[in-house]
């Protein structure tokens, strides 16, 4: 099959900026959904895997048929892990707070895996990623203001999945086609999920509503829309524009969800992202 032209200029800024939004967007919906609109974690994760493997089942099909990659079941479990730790612990985590520690734990997985295969650090990374360790550490320890330590272990744990999930995802073909190959297997263990956790469902239109366009719309199409501009960005710039995921999650949380801007998450927030952009900054 002919590859697809590379995104460039506008069309390229606009894709980028909505993969951006779509993925906050994750986190902002799951606190709806899983907060106000009073939805069980379990159904949550069942309707978000399920709708974002239709959208992606459909693209895959439509637009890349002759393309290779189908998924595999580790990969698919690493991803369910990822999904359904992450709606457990957003029954009680802030909106910022879940995605610092989401997006953190992601990057120092992704990072260690390098140092572990003998990847080499300069300095200022080393700096960098003790930064972020220590944004870390201060996010979680004790306090008025800390987050609850067993969901954010959860969360924590989630990233650490996430980042496993992305690691295991190098190289395996179309990225499109090997993600929805990924969800499609997913719904195995949604399923069981879901019955071990029966007796505590919970759901009204709005927390349905919250975990459709979760799946279909920023988990599917977001992860589209990503794939799609990838090919046209440097590794680099692609993992410092997801910088801003967080601090866009941080935002929305305090101007739409009620969400307090304490000192603790803005601290946080600035040595976390700020210690992950340097090392990816200084990667040889």
């Amino acid at each position: 099959m002919t590859a697809a032209p590379l995104l460039r200029g506008p069309r390229l800024a606009i894709a980028v900026t909505l993969a951006l939004l779509a993925f906050a967007g994750n986190s902002v919906l799951a606190r709806l959904a899983l907060r106000e609109g009073g939805m069980d974690p379990a159904s949550f994760t069942a309707l978000r895997l399920a709708s974002g493997a239709l959208v992606l089942w459909l693209l895959a099909t439509r637009f890349r048929k002759d393309a290779n990659g189908r998924g595999n079941w580790a990969s698919a479990l690493a991803l369910f892990a990822y999904a359904a730790l992450f709606s457990l612990a957003y029954v009680q985590l802030e909106a910022g707070a879940g995605a610092l520690l989401l997006f953190g734990a992601v990057q120092v997985t992704m990072i260690g895996r390098g140092l572990w295969r003998g990847e080499r650090l300069a300095a200022w990374q080393w700096l960098g990623l003790a930064l972020a360790v220590v944004g870390l550490t201060g996010l979680l320890l004790p306090g008025l203001t800390a987050p609850p330590p067993g969901p954010s272990a959860l969360m924590v744990v989630a990233g650490i999945a996430w980042g496993v999930y992305s690691l295991r995802g190098q190289g395996g073909g179309d990225a499109i086609r090997v993600t929805a190959g990924n969800f499609l297997r997913c719904l195995p263990f949604a399923a069981v999920f879901w019955l071990l956790m029966r007796d505590g469902t919970r759901m009204d239109a709005a927390g349905v509503a919250y975990a459709l366009a979760s799946g279909a719309l920023a988990s599917g199409l977001g992860y589209a829309i990503w794939y799609t501009a990838l090919p046209a960005l440097r590794a680099s710039t692609a993992a410092t524009l997801q910088l801003g995921v967080p601090l866009l999650v941080a935002l929305a949380g305090v101007a739409w969800l009620g969400e307090p801007a304490t000192l603790r998450l803005a601290l946080a927030a600035l040595a976390i992202v700020g210690g992950v952009a340097l090392v990816v900054r200084f990667r040889r």
